[in-house]
């Protein structure tokens, strides 16, 4: 697909996101899956692409050169070259974190692409839209959308001894008392690799499995308390956020370092991000 390049402006209708942070919420969720898929080198190149993404979520129309030449600068020429930020490009759309639109100028010469990132794909269904269509139609679909919601509805058939054995087992032995299907336990394991990778504590095994086991009780505590969580697995990730977030603070504050989070690409943590106060 061929665009005719202008002004980044021109280009909001290709972003995916309603905020940075959404935006951000879906990098931390590709990179917990794919960063072991790329060199340091290639996940320099990516973490650029995406902090030139900012300014529309998740739409980049830089150049190549534009891009490399912000990587030589902060890192005092030491950067990467055009080929390994072209293999980033290439894994970035195998993995589908990406789709690259070609653009051509008004004389139809070839422009500088068009980077769209793209969701972290999730398995819920998509919310129902109001249609004005005729009465025949509306039932059809009506009946398609009963046999789907069924569909989504049945528990799995894989209890808690199918979860991949890269979940610990004090972990899948608590939530199994409350959760006990194979894909909803793994599930909120997730949340905790996204959780201790967004604050730099993927390396903290221990303290990992100790912060997942303490807010997962923390959840079904709340649960039993008030009938106010409607999403779980939503309102654990905001209790994870909390928890390892004062443990990265007191991490920086032991080293006495008063730099921002490295690998947050875009600044700043959302505020509103606290899932019905999981701290009360």
């Amino acid at each position: 697909m061929s665009l005719k390049s202008g002004n980044t402006n021109e280009f909001k209708q290709f972003s995916q996101f309603t905020s940075l942070q959404e935006f951000n919420h879906h990098i931390e969720m590709w990179l917990v899956e794919h960063k072991h898929d790329f060199t340091k080198g290639e996940l320099v190149g990516l973490r650029r692409l995406v902090r030139f993404a900012a300014k529309i979520p998740g739409v980049c129309n830089a150049k190549i050169g534009t891009l490399l030449k912000s990587i030589h600068d902060q890192y005092h020429d030491n950067g990467i070259s055009r080929s390994t930020f072209k293999r980033m490009i290439l894994k970035a759309k195998e993995f589908g974190i990406i789709t690259v639109f070609e653009t051509e100028r008004k004389n139809g010469s070839q422009s500088c692409n068009l980077y769209q990132f793209n969701r972290f794909p999730s398995n819920e269904l998509p919310k129902e839209e109001k249609m004005n269509h005729q009465y025949e139609t509306s039932n059809l679909l009506k009946t398609n959308h009963q046999k789907i919601n069924k569909r989504y509805e049945e528990p799995s058939l894989l209890d808690h001894t199918y979860v991949s054995n890269r979940v610990p087992q004090p972990f899948i032995e608590l939530v199994k008392c409350f959760f006990s299907d194979a894909k909803t336990i793994e599930e909120f394991w997730q949340m905790v690799q996204i959780a201790a990778f967004r604050f730099e504590c993927t390396n903290d095994t221990e303290d990992i499995l100790d912060i997942s086991i303490q807010a997962f009780r923390q959840l079904i505590g709340k649960i039993k308390k008030t009938n106010l969580i409607k999403n779980p697995i939503a309102y654990f990730y905001g209790i994870l956020n909390n928890k390892f977030m004062k443990m990265y603070l007191e991490k920086i504050s032991a080293a006495e370092i008063k730099t921002p989070i490295s690998h947050a690409f875009i600044d700043g943590i959302d505020p509103d991000w606290d899932w019905l106060h999981p701290n009360e």
